[in-house]
């Protein structure tokens, strides 16, 4: 069995990305979207570096000490390519903030990313 405490930030950031994509795609076909176009335009509203940061912010007091360890892990991991869109707190926020949301679906800990996730995006609560 893997130890998931060893799983680099970059890989931990890249399941999260997917994790909060199904979410947000599943949240707005609840909420009533339909076509493609329009599921796409919506969901920029939340998958962008600037709103997952924003998110972040939200969630940021509630993460307990090992989440906290795994979005500093993310925040800090060298491999950044930082898009013109956000700016380099904004990117790096995001990035810790996707690898937590990795981290909690490696450990298969669905209470909590729901959790979170809810707090994070009270909008796509349904």
């Amino acid at each position: 069995m893997i130890d998931i405490t060893q799983i680099s930030a970059c890989a931990l950031a890249y399941l999260g990305d997917s994790v909060l994509e199904a979410l947000i795609r599943e949240r707005l076909i609840y909420k009533g979207f339909e076509k493609s176009s329009m599921l796409n335009k919506e969901a920029l509203n939340y998958v962008t570096a600037v709103n997952q940061s924003k998110a972040f912010l939200i969630i940021e007091n509630m993460l307990t000490d090992e989440e906290r360890a795994v979005f500093r892990r993310g925040k800090n991991s060298s491999h950044l390519n930082i898009p013109k869109s956000a700016s380099a707190l904004e990117y790096k926020n995001a990035t810790g903030f996707e690898a937590v949301f990795g981290y909690l679906r490696l450990k298969k800990d669905e209470e909590r990313i729901l959790t979170l996730f809810n707090i994070a995006y009270p909008e796509l609560n349904i």
